[in-house]
């Protein structure tokens, strides 16, 4: 993909998403507009399906929603109320010492900036990119899995790691869609851009991409 074809790549993948399910973290920032759920559901959806992320997030956020409320709930009953997502356990102390530094250090509020959220047992930079553009609406770009196996599969960017793609992006594509960019190719690799065997005969962005890597599609 040619560094000037993005933008016409971004308006086609912005209308062919529109058919499929939205990422379970974004449905709970559009409907709640909460930094702290925002964190939570990202902590939650590491390693695990987004159907269950959504009925896992819902399930807990119906017992609390709050850093000193899920905090007061003992370990065992978050761990029931997210299960079966991956690493329910461990998650679940992972959410009970977050909101344990919210109160102590931070007054129950989540911060808005990634070095900071960085500081934070289990979360990393696509956690921490996600909660301050999602929950904040301050610029980031989040790169996970999909993001950074399309990048490269385009040919738009020629990276290792997610963390060497987020840079990259953030020296390249244009400003306006580093909000977006996550939410877009999460949806389009899950449905789309499959990790193996993507279905490129259907694929809209057929003509665009270079198909860096990949041995056999549909």
């Amino acid at each position: 993909m040619k560094d000037g074809e993005i933008r016409d790549a971004m308006a086609i993948l912005a209308e062919a998403v529109k058919k499929w399910r939205t990422p379970a973290v974004t449905i709970v920032s559009q409907r709640e507009g909460d930094p702290f759920k925002v964190l939570v559901s990202c902590i939650l959806s590491l390693r695990t399906q987004d159907k269950t992320t959504a009925a896992a997030s819902e399930r807990l956020f119906a017992l609390a929603g709050t850093p000193s409320g899920l905090g007061a709930l003992p370990t065992e009953t978050i761990e029931k109320a997210i299960y079966p997502v991956g690493f329910y356990r461990v998650k679940a102390a992972q959410i009970k010492d977050i909101c344990r530094l919210l109160q102590e250090k931070y007054a129950g509020r989540v911060p808005d900036e990634i070095e900071e959220l960085l500081t934070f047992k289990g979360v990393g930079r696509k956690t921490a990119n996600l909660v301050v553009t999602l929950g904040y609406g301050k610029p980031g770009i989040c790169v996970d899995t999909h993001v950074h196996r399309i990048c490269n599969r385009w040919g738009y960017v020629q990276t290792k790691t997610p963390e060497q793609t987020e840079f990259a992006l953030r020296g390249k594509l244009p400003r306006d869609y580093w909000l977006v960019i996550n939410d877009l190719l999460v949806t389009f690799g899950q449905n789309q851009c499959l990790p193996v065997s993507p279905l490129c005969s259907t694929c809209p962005l057929a003509k665009m991409c270079d198909r860096v890597g990949v041995k056999k599609s549909r």
